[in-house]
């Protein structure tokens, strides 16, 4: 079973993800992407997608022309796990 983040795990998400959110009443970590149009907004999905289905854990997301917004939590555990914290790095690797 997936466990939920331990509280040192926590207090370094800031330092380790800082372009990451928690969301108001859930626990959940959320981040904002822009891209120059649709297109280029799809592709990166397109490369979270292949990330997501690499490591086995899929984000929520909703995608407007060249916006897309990424919301991670593990409804295993009933919240933020090590899970998520691997998929924001690699998505923040992207380069996005």
């Amino acid at each position: 079973m997936v466990e939920t983040l331990d509280a040192a795990a926590r207090a370094a998400l800031a330092r380790d993800l800082p372009d990451w959110a928690m969301v108001a009443g859930r626990d959940a970590i959320t981040r904002a992407f822009r891209f120059a149009d649709f297109s280029t907004a799809w592709g990166f999905m397109a490369r979270v997608a292949l990330l997501a289905e690499q490591q086995g854990h899929h984000p929520e997301w909703f995608n407007v022309w060249n916006r897309v917004e990424i919301t991670l939590s593990t409804h295993d555990a009933g919240g933020l796990s090590a899970r998520d914290v691997a998929l924001a790095a690699a998505i923040d690797a992207l380069g996005a």
